[in-house]
């Protein structure tokens, strides 16, 4: 029986090294791992969508994304011979998105996010004080965080802010934590919830979705 193709796309300028705990049944799957590539100069999500879908050498696949990730798969999918579209940590249109997120939208508060801290995270992460979790993040952050472009991230934040689908695609499989900070549940749709699971749940609740996501992709509805 031939295997089935799974191609993951990480979230927001995050490597696919996020998915190195996430293990499927080799028999039954083949994992397939994406990356995020620069922007051309004006290009639209859709363009973008369409040009990443070119990646895709298999037919009748399961696309895994998470975050922005996750709206970047819903945008591959016209493009893409997908069996089944999942997304992790994420939205399934802008109605779901938080108040926060839908007031930096109308003010373009957006714009005056300072991006280029980020190419030296390292530099932050020497000097962060405080609360051990807020350096235990910082250090998730340093290892995982592989786009540093202030290009990339500008285009991405802008993306995802002013993402235009209103209308849910009923098809998305959404997996989402109970405790996700950045899209909380409450503004979250139909979904598969994972208690005590965080926007960063697919490197801390891995053990949950190596177990789970084998049934999910498997499941015949």
């Amino acid at each position: 029986m031939p295997k089935i193709h799974v191609y993951f796309m990480p979230g927001m300028a995050a490597s696919s090294s996020i998915f190195e705990r996430i293990q499927l049944p080799t028999e039954t799957f083949e994992m397939h791992l994406l990356e995020w590539v620069l922007p051309k100069e004006n290009e639209s999500l859709n363009e973008y969508a369409k040009r990443m879908a070119e990646n895709i050498k298999h037919e009748n696949i399961i696309l895994v994304g998470v975050s922005f990730g996750g709206i970047l798969v819903q945008e591959m999918k016209p493009f893409v011979n997908t069996k089944k579209v999942i997304i992790i940590s994420s939205v399934k249109s802008n109605v779901e998105m938080p108040r926060r997120m839908k007031i930096a939208k109308t003010t373009k508060a957006y714009k005056l996010i300072p991006t280029k801290l980020v190419e030296n995270i390292e530099l932050l992460t020497k000097f962060t004080f405080g609360s051990s979790i807020l350096k235990q993040r910082l250090k998730l952050y340093e290892k995982f965080l592989s786009v540093r472009d202030k290009i990339y991230l500008d285009w991405a934040i802008e993306q995802i802010i002013n993402w235009d689908r209103t209308e849910i695609d009923n098809e998305i499989i959404h997996i989402h934590g109970e405790a996700d900070e950045v899209f909380p549940i409450k503004h979250i749709g139909k979904s598969i919830s994972v208690k005590g699971g965080t926007h960063i749940m697919i490197i801390t609740k891995y053990r949950w979705l190596n177990e789970n996501l084998p049934k999910i992709m498997l499941d015949s509805r």
